[in-house]
């Protein structure tokens, strides 16, 4: 990843959401980026991970501050409905929190960012899950970003342990299974590696041209190593 966009100008990132799976992955990338000159961080908790380039914000999503200027920003916000408690807390987190990043990024300078949100998001979708990533990608794209990547993965097999997060009830069998049956399943629906995923945003975003793009799980698949 070093170096990978070295012939661009110096960049400057915000990221919210590197404890988690993806995000962790995206904040290696950055931080091993030469052509990026610092990477700001926010969460609710400190990261164990500290480099010279890294500054981190403890922050609460709802009562952001301003924040420092930046060029591009990465969003890898996420929980459960389980975990969150109700649809409520839910959708708390995986739109207004997430929305609330990109409106303070795109006030920051921002003109790029790459978010992550899942297969069958759709705003009209009768599953609530889908719904929420359907309208969380419907106000992102109006914030007014020159370049915006969504990132839409499959399930994500990753190192859950590493991060904190217990494997949920079934991700075990899931993932066993998805990996046995992986030709028989639609590649947009097979479990993805979160490093693609990460992958698949650290490419485009610095990359990508004016206006949205979409990478479902399928394309996301096909990258070729970092």
């Amino acid at each position: 990843m070093a170096g990978m966009n070295s012939s661009s100008a110096s960049r400057t990132a915000v990221i919210a959401g590197a404890s988690g799976l993806v995000g962790r992955e995206i904040l290696r990338g950055l931080l091993a980026d030469d052509s990026v000159t610092a990477v700001h961080s926010l969460g609710r908790r400190a990261l164990a991970a500290s480099h010279p380039k890294l500054t981190q914000h403890t922050v609460d999503f709802a009562r952001l501050p301003a924040l420092p200027p930046v060029d591009e920003a990465y969003i890898a916000l996420g929980t459960t409905i389980k975990v969150a408690g109700s649809q409520e807390a839910f959708r708390a987190v995986d739109h207004d929190a997430v929305v609330a990043v990109a409106r303070a990024a795109r006030a920051a300078g921002a003109t790029r960012l790459g978010v992550v949100t899942a297969m069958g998001a759709d705003s009209g979708s009768a599953i609530f899950y889908n719904r929420v990533k359907g309208d969380t990608e419907a106000d992102l794209r109006a914030l007014g970003f020159g370049t915006l990547v969504i990132a839409r993965p499959s399930f994500l097999a990753g190192d859950r342990a590493a991060t904190g997060q217990p494997l949920r009830a079934g991700e075990k069998l899931a993932l066993t299974v998805s990996r046995w049956l992986a030709p028989l399943i639609p590649v947009n629906l097979r479990s993805i590696d979160v490093r693609k995923v990460a992958q698949g945003l650290l490419r485009n975003v610095p990359l990508a041209g004016q206006g949205t793009r979409v990478i479902l799980s399928g394309e996301l698949q096909k990258l070729p190593p970092a």
